[in-house]
């Protein structure tokens, strides 16, 4: 927690406790969660529309691709811009904003690292337990992910454990028993990275005092993701219709 008034027990309990003053200080820390969750989130979109490669959905995406250097300035700017909104605010705004940019750059170095270490771990020489902890800690930076995207939809704590427990499960089942027809959707991950760019900066604009209602985060993911499904599904039945 964020709230210095509460005590290192209500800190570890507070997430499972209904007392009313547990609610407060956890409210009373929203901006600080939001600020930090949706400056890692809109530079994981950032990073994602500048650097990665991917399935053009729109020919400004392989504009912007092409202007992969200017993420970092980008990045930059964005980040010094949130910095001196939010010391004009909340001095602790500022320090959530940067561990929130801290956290993406350390997670964002070992998704990366990733693809180098995968060519390694097909060599019989490497140890099974390098191999298994190499891994956990890989899970764990992408974990991160979808916690701190939670915090989008609900600051509840059972909720944000309930939801990511399930979807890791899902995610994992559907990604080794349908891998190819997740191949098939070529423009899934642009629905899932437009969203969460939405959400990073719908959770920025909240911290700073913007109001949204409750459902503008699900029906802005649910919106995304549909329209880009839509795109891969039409795309799919041209590629399946016979030539003339």
């Amino acid at each position: 927690m964020t709230n210095t008034d509460l005590s290192f027990y209500e800190i570890i309990t507070f997430a499972f406790s209904g007392d009313e003053e547990i609610k407060k200080s956890v409210h009373q820390s929203a901006p600080l969660l939001l600020l930090g969750g949706g400056m890692y989130l809109f530079l994981v979109f950032l990073s994602w529309l500048f650097l990665e490669e991917k399935k053009y959905a729109f020919l400004a995406e392989r504009f912007i691709h092409r202007q992969y250097v200017w993420f970092y300035a980008i990045s930059s700017v964005l980040f010094t811009a949130v910095i001196y909104i939010s010391l004009k605010i909340n001095p602790l705004l500022a320090l959530s904003a940067s561990v929130g940019s801290t956290a993406f750059f350390i997670t964002d170095g070992f998704k990366k690292n990733a693809a180098e270490k995968e060519a390694q771990f097909l060599n019989p020489n490497v140890g099974a337990w390098s191999k298994i902890l190499y891994l956990e800690v890989l899970d764990a930076s992408f974990s991160i992910d979808g916690v701190i995207g939670a915090f989008a939809f609900t600051l509840s704590v059972p909720l944000i454990l309930l939801g990511n427990g399930l979807g890791a499960f899902v995610v994992r089942e559907f990604t080794i028993k349908g891998m190819g027809l997740i191949k098939k959707f070529a423009y899934l991950k642009n629905g899932a990275m437009y969203s969460i760019g939405m959400l990073g900066f719908l959770m920025i604009s909240e911290s700073f005092g913007k109001e949204y209602p409750f459902w503008i985060a699900p029906l802005n993911t649910s919106v995304l993701l549909f329209f880009f499904l839509f795109l891969s599904w039409r795309e799919i039945r041209a590629a399946e219709k016979p030539k003339s």
